[in-house]
């Protein structure tokens, strides 16, 4: 009963598993042979821990060739950083035990904190440049004329494993970023005319969903440019365009995101634009590719041609106004967006492009940061405290791993579920390396035996990896079976050593999750409450900033702060929804008095209507950097509404009722999700 019990589940849950595709295959199988290729270099080269080079393959494995590329540039820097700073902390301090440690705990949380203000690869590498040191510093503590020794040998394991990942991703059945980044614009594109369709009255809880995909595409099509880059020069130029076309596509699905708020009310003007805009938005979602964009480009332009005509036609009603502004600016962005898919196709012209290029900004959390560098210094402080005051050989490996894991998975979101993961990982790998380590590879030796029981345990690890459900738990199996494993030309029976080494591994990942619980534990909500207040305090430098902030700043801002608010309110639950759906509003309100900023400056507008904006903007500030409670934000937007009608009213010049649109629009964007505005999200 019970076998039968855990095979039906066992068969349950691979059910539920996406079958490996070709790429997937691929992916393993290069995997797997640029690994073993890296370890017979280092068995050539005589060096001391080969497996370093075949775990460095595994660590560095990415689908796409510029992911290998990006993250083993990084790696490298980084390890170079740590062996440096290894060798200095050991010439300066390796005389006096306690100094030494403080002073590496310090540079883990250095490193740690300049990590947590990164993105991947770049934060991975400096995470690397912390634990580097102590992987070469504490094993020659006490013998400081070795440490030159292993931070020689370290780099080279480090450098013959990226060499063989780099080339064999390169090299065999490549998947490059460049195309990878076309595909991934495409279908962002068609993802975002089914989002616009929907907005005409799709089902909420879908579209929100839609939304969010939306925006972590866009994200990781941004870190798809360094990538490309790293490929080839010539892509370089193309990162030009992208750069741009991410602009219009922050643009298009702020522009669809408002359509969506202002669907209703129906009025005779605005449905043949809506109708037509909808008609094209269907028809784009529902084409297999976007070979041709010729038809699509001809198709926006209408509706933008349709939508002035009908703006012109009903200048009087502030209402249709509103809607045909966001209508035909919907399409404008669209066009650019399917022009920059174009330009990305196109032979790379080996010129850069001499436009002004869109600022991309990222949101950087510098008080996350130092609690995460804080921990990571304390925890290894502490657990080498103890390998100081008990002289335990193996408490040493348990400091690294606390090291490693305290800083690498800081910056994440969840990481304690990360580094739980971690750990479910290396504990299902301690079997498998016992049984071909300690039993068949002793008794069998060769390498020809070592690919006969190696091959069938990382090959199906790798495939894994490729599984975005599975790549955490799988790549720690890899690593660490490989790390326990510890390949050498001539294996040995040692299961006291084997066990030793392996428990220290387990003890420092456990310890290191402790420290994530109990030291400076991470809360989401304080975490929330940051990102909106820096959102409030983005739309005051809006209003009050002498010079007019670039859009694409911070729209891009503006949007990276939403995607790190997602697993945010997923841990909140319900809770969190009032943050992401007021920091979407925030962008809809930050766009409006970007508008009004330009208005106020243009020659058109009339004196006392720019004056009217300014005073707006001033009272806006106050509002948002002045937590007011709900009673003035209803009495705020009471006032909003009632100088747009009369705006609209006097209906005597063009840039007056635009005044008006925006001001109707930020009023809604403010009813609708007053508690974020208000500080009480």
């Amino acid at each position: 009963m019970g076998f039968a019990w855990v095979r039906h589940r066992l068969a349950a849950r691979a059910a539920g598993l996406p079958r490996p595709t070709r790429s997937d295959w691929i992916f393993a199988l290069r995997t797997t042979s640029a690994g073993l290729i890296a370890l017979l270099a280092a068995y050539a080269l005589n060096l001391d821990h080969p497996q370093w080079a075949m775990m460095t393959v595994f660590i560095v494995a990415q689908p796409v060739a510029g992911m290998v590329l990006a993250k083993g540039f990084f790696r490298l820097l980084g390890t170079l950083a740590g062996a440096v700073a290894a060798i200095g902390l050991t010439a300066l301090l390796g005389t006096d035990p306690w100094l030494f440690v403080t002073a590496l705990a310090l540079w883990i949380g250095l490193c740690t904190y300049v990590s947590s203000l990164l993105r991947n690869p770049e934060a991975y590498g400096a995470a690397l440049a912390g634990y580097t040191a102590t992987i070469i510093a504490l094993p020659a503590f006490g013998h400081p004329h070795l440490v030159l020794e292993l931070a020689t040998a370290r780099c080279g394991e480090i450098v013959i494993g990226i060499a063989c990942a780099g080339l064999a991703s390169r090299l065999l059945l490549p998947q490059l970023a460049r195309d990878a980044m076309h595909s991934r614009l495409e279908r962002c594109i068609l993802d975002l005319a089914a989002y616009a369709g929907g907005a005409f009255g799709g089902d909420a809880a879908g579209l929100d969903l839609q939304y969010r995909k939306l925006v972590a595409e866009t994200q990781a099509l941004g870190e798809m440019r360094t990538y490309a880059r790293l490929e080839a020069p010539s892509m370089a130029t193309r990162a030009h365009p992208l750069r741009r076309t991410i602009g219009y596509l922050l643009s298009a699905l702020s522009a669809a995101r408002v359509l969506h708020t202002y669907t209703a009310p129906q009025n005779l003007a605005l449905m043949p634009v809506r109708r037509e805009l909808k008609t094209v938005v269907d028809e784009m979602a529902a084409a297999p590719s976007l070979d041709d964009i010729r038809p699509w480009v001809a198709k926006f332009d209408a509706v933008s041609g349709h939508a002035a005509q009908t703006a012109t036609k009903h200048a009087d009603s502030v209402d249709t106004l509103t809607r045909v502004t966001i209508a035909g600016e919907f399409a404008e962005a669209m066009n650019q967006v399917l022009r920059g898919l174009d330009a990305l196709r196109a032979p790379p012209s080996g010129h850069a492009d001499s436009r002004r290029q869109p600022a991309l900004v990222i949101h950087r959390d510098r008080h996350a940061a130092w609690r995460n560098a804080l921990r990571a210094a304390i925890a290894t402080m502490l657990v080498a405290a103890f390998w100081l005051a008990t002289k335990w050989s193996e408490a040493a490996g348990i400091v690294i791993i606390v090291a490693v894991v305290a800083s690498l998975f800081a910056p994440r979101p969840s990481p304690v579920e990360i580094a739980w993961g971690f750990f479910k990982g290396t504990l299902l790998a301690l079997p498998f390396a016992y049984l071909v380590g300690q039993i068949a590879l002793p008794a069998l030796p060769g390498f020809g035996w070592f690919i006969v029981f190696v091959v069938p345990i990382l090959v199906p690890a790798a495939l894994a990896m490729a599984n975005p459900r599975l790549v955490g738990v799988a790549t720690a199996f890899a690593i660490n079976f490989l790390a326990f494993l510890s390949p050498h030309q001539v294996m040995t029976y040692n299961p006291a050593e084997f066990f030793g080494s392996s428990a220290s591994i387990l003890v420092g990942i456990l310890l290191a999750i402790g420290v994530y619980l109990v030291v400076l534990p991470a809360d989401p909500w304080a975490t929330a409450n940051r990102i909106a207040r820096a959102m409030r305090q983005d739309l005051a430098r809006l209003c009050l900033h002498e010079r007019i902030p670039r859009r694409s700043a911070f729209e891009s801002l503006a949007y990276d702060r939403i995607n790190q608010l997602m697993p945010l309110v997923r841990r909140l639950g319900r809770r969190g929804e009032a943050f992401l759906g007021g920091g979407i509003a925030a962008v809809t309100l930050g766009l409006e008095i970007l508008r009004l900023r330009n208005l106020q400056r243009a020659p058109a507008t009339p004196a006392d209507v720019s004056q009217k904006i300014t005073d707006f903007l001033a009272g806006l500030t106050r509002d948002l950097l002045g937590g007011h409670p709900a009673k003035s934000w209803a009495a705020a937007i009471a006032a909003i509404r009632h100088e747009a009608a009369a705006l609209a009213a006097a209906g005597n010049n063009a840039n007056a009722l635009n005044v008006a649109v925006s001001l109707r629009i930020i009023a809604a964007a403010i009813e609708n999700y007053p508690e974020f505005f208000e500080g009480r999200a």
